[in-house]
């Protein structure tokens, strides 16, 4: 399958382009970024004949493309992915699906319309901890599961202060729609994906705000750009009343409290499970009168690795991924909740 990844800055070098090259059915063919020498350096990577480009349009116009990674800003996920879809294109899309639940229905459209795949890339619907857990859950192992909490929560964390992470118009928003979208899809996924009902949260724009001010130890999406913007969040807590459990969350890029804690708790009427976010996960239970706990060990894959072999599988097989747009598109409906009801201080209820 000839294979065009459109963007090729850290996520493309990091999971999307090795884990095509590991796969024996994908060919990398065309690499592309408005920066000529990222989609060169990216080509270099690939076997001969893969070529770089600036313009994604010049990889929609080839027909020998069968499939496109898109790996760039959120403000373009929307507009790139829907062109690529009428072009005929399958297109597995970075989380998250878009800056606002909108745009997100505006993907799903153009899914529907073309008939074409439309995965997003919630990657950890293929990380072997989370099938574990969501193993358990639907065996029963935890009974009812009726409140789940998360944190996502660093010390002093804000990536590139002044760049596309905290511009609200490039970016969508903060702490939230970059950290908490993966641990919102991890609960949606292991509980069942159930229908949400009401959404109350607030977000914080406090520790950043006065940029020259902001005292950190590393940057890990660059050094701070002082001329740039800071607008989007970064904390944010919240509540989520659904169909099944209860979901509340305390989520942060930087707090004045020296912990980082990115944890899942599940808590069932006859077990809870701890998950360590990317790693392991311990059950809690009660047994013979003795409280027990214990850690699962199993193999474990790159979940990168699954997330684009699973792509590539379910194109050829028409099978639809938990990744596909219809299904992640709930989690973008509660991130777009979570900032509406910050906004107007109100809960909202759907």
């Amino acid at each position: 399958m000839k294979i065009a990844v459109i963007g090729c800055g850290t996520i493309a070098n990091a999971a999307h382009i090795p884990s095509y090259l590991k796969n024996p059915e994908a060919e990398i063919v065309c690499l592309c970024d408005i920066i000529k020498e990222r989609a060169d350096k990216a080509a270099q990577r690939c076997p001969e004949g893969a070529r770089s480009v600036t313009d994604y349009h010049e990889v929609l116009n080839d027909e020998a493309v069968e499939a496109i990674s898109v790996c760039v800003p959120n403000d373009a996920h929307a507009r790139i992915t829907i062109d690529a879809l009428r072009a005929g294109k399958h297109v597995l899309c970075e989380k998250p699906a878009a800056r606002t639940y909108a745009e997100a229905l505006t993907m799903q459209e153009a899914q529907h319309q073309s008939g074409k795949v439309l995965n997003i890339g919630v990657v950890n619907r293929f990380n072997d901890s989370v099938n574990h857990i969501r193993r358990y859950i639907r065996s029963g192992k935890l009974g009812d599961v009726f409140h789940v909490y998360i944190s996502f929560r660093s010390h002093r964390s804000i990536p590139g202060l002044g760049g596309a992470f905290t511009t609200r118009a490039l970016a969508g928003g903060g702490a939230l729609i970059d950290w908490g979208v993966h641990f919102l899809d991890i609960v949606m996924y292991c509980c069942g994906d159930p229908v949400p009902v009401t959404v109350t949260g607030e977000t914080f724009c406090r520790l950043g705000r006065d940029m020259p001010a902001y005292a950190y130890t590393d940057m890990w999406a660059g050094p701070p750009n002082y001329n740039g913007t800071y607008d989007v969040e970064d904390s944010v807590t919240g509540m989520i009343r659904t169909g099944g459990p209860v979901i509340t969350l305390n989520g942060a890029w930087a707090q004045n409290i020296g912990e980082n804690e990115m944890f899942i708790d599940f808590m069932g009427d006859k077990a809870g499970i701890r998950l360590q976010y990317g790693s392991d996960f311990t059950l809690y239970t009660a047994e013979h009168g003795a409280l027990v706990q214990y850690q699962p060990v199993f193999p474990t894959h790159d979940h990168f690795e699954n997330e684009i072999n699973a792509f590539i599988g379910c194109i050829r097989s028409g099978e639809k991924l938990p990744s596909h747009i219809d299904t992640v598109i709930i989690t973008a409906k509660i991130m777009q909740a979570l900032y509406d009801s910050s906004d107007k201080h109100r809960e909202i209820v759907f």
